[in-house]
């Protein structure tokens, strides 16, 4: 029963060496659905697909946290408020975000596959979970006793610890990699000044920004490398940066006068969403998704074949895979998207059964 298969793959070899090289990645795109509602985005995903986010619920306006596990989208409830969000997954399908609680106020919380777990605050009356890795330490901000500034906080399972701040009232923290290297942004004693920063267990490093007063880091991946969005010289626009360890990169715009980077994967693929000008010579901007690899910053949209009805808006999550999720229009609602790259002459074969919709190559 093999020989059949093989000689199949080998005439699809020959049918993608005749035409464009075989290195070029592919996508198919998936609607991810709701949670029965009209609304729902995608904010975070692992290495095994698992995404997580927020949706609204059926006949509410009120976001719940989601996780997505390939075939179906979970409702994780909340801490018996109105609603949660869901911020971010470690490849043990551990979610962390931030639920309503029954009064006024938010937390931080844990989902461990079964329980949302409330993981406290600094002292505060509220608290909100960003990142976790995979030794499950976990990451947000919370505001401190008193309720009088917000500031990064680093959890260990146990303990919630203040990170602190560059002399000012403030600082969040976004992200963390598996060596508990924790990126964020954090303020100096004139509040309206707030860089991004990368914490190492004792120092916080000011990541500098692209020449204005402000940058904020979203992401690192395993090698140190950091994301985010910086003020360009002037504070006249926010661009997109990647940080190497030594200087912080300017990514550019998709030709509009923004852009934001929110997710970076082990091979130096960024994701995130850039303004575009809506129509030569129109001062009208709009939000689209991109991923920037290689040196080059692609609009998502540019990939998908006409008439698919996705309008890509922000991408926020992309694993070590290459898979990529956010939120987009499809036939005018908000939904949130998976885009998962296929090998080539997987692709082809796909193509010839049908029923896929399949994203042209990238040039």
């Amino acid at each position: 029963m093999k020989k059949p298969f093989i000689i199949m793959m080998a005439s699809v070899l020959m049918l993608v060496g005749s035409g464009q090289a075989m290195a070029e990645t592919q996508y198919i795109i998936t609607d991810l659905g709701t949670l029965g509602g009209t609304h729902s985005e995608a904010r975070g995903i692992n290495d095994g697909g698992q995404v997580v986010g927020s949706s609204f619920p059926t006949g509410t306006s009120a976001d719940h946290a989601f996780l997505y596990d390939g075939t179906t989208m979970k409702d994780l409830g909340t801490f018996g408020g109105s609603h949660s969000y869901a911020r971010g997954i470690n490849n043990s399908g551990q979610v962390v975000g931030l639920s309503r609680t029954t009064g006024d106020s938010t937390h931080a919380f844990l989902y461990d596959g079964t329980t949302m777990k409330d993981i406290g605050t600094l002292g505060g009356s509220w608290s909100n979970a960003f990142g976790i890795n995979d030794s499950g330490q976990v990451v947000g901000y919370s505001l401190i006793t008193g309720d009088s500034a917000a500031h990064a906080f680093l959890y260990n399972g146990t303990t919630m610890k203040d990170i602190g701040t560059f002399g000012g009232n403030s600082s969040l923290a976004y992200g963390i990699n598996d060596s508990g290297q924790v990126v964020g942004f954090a303020s100096f004693f004139v509040e309206s000044n707030f860089h991004a920063f990368l914490y190492e267990g004792t120092t916080m490093e000011d990541l500098g920004t692209l020449g204005g007063s402000t940058s904020v880091a979203n992401g690192i991946n395993e090698s140190g490398q950091v994301v985010g969005y910086s003020h360009i010289t002037g504070n006249s626009a926010h661009h997109a940066f990647l940080y190497d360890g030594t200087t912080m990169n300017d990514l550019g715009t998709l030709g509009g006068s923004a852009s934001y980077a929110q997710a970076i994967n082990d091979s130096g693929q960024i994701v995130g969403l850039s303004q575009i000008i809506a129509s030569p010579g129109s001062h009208n901007e709009q939000d689209r998704a991109f991923l920037y690899d290689g040196g080059n910053m692609i609009d998502l949209n540019t990939l998908l074949p006409t008439g698919n009805g996705w309008v890509l808006e922000r991408a926020d999550g992309i694993n070590d895979l290459g898979q990529i999720v956010g939120e987009g229009l499809i036939n005018g609602q908000g939904h949130a998207f998976l885009m998962t790259p296929v090998p080539e002459p997987a692709t082809l074969l796909l193509l010839g059964l049908g029923g896929l919709t399949v994203l042209r190559k990238r040039k």
